[in-house]
């Protein structure tokens, strides 16, 4: 394992000083490890999507039909069940 100096602000230092049982590194650690997993996924996503013929407005469409079809179904989920 290699070590890695970061910097905080000095108010963010101080509440984490009032943590020690925290186990900063480790923190700090998953959340490099999170944001490079994003990253990845983000790139992957854009190689997927880069031939794409889709417009915004085709998405934008997409998006309206299926949170219609989304309220619909909760709509009658919550209506059965107040019968």
């Amino acid at each position: 394992m290699v070590n890695v100096t970061i910097s905080v602000p000095a108010d963010l230092h101080a509440k984490m000083k009032k943590h020690p049982k925290f186990k900063w590194s480790r923190i700090a650690s998953d959340a490099f490890e999170k944001e490079i997993d994003n990253a990845s996924m983000l790139k992957e996503l854009d190689k997927l999507f880069e031939n794409s013929k889709l417009t915004e407005e085709d998405v934008d469409r997409i998006d309206h039909e299926i949170k219609a079809a989304m309220y619909k179904r909760f709509k009658r989920k919550l209506a059965s069940k107040s019968l």
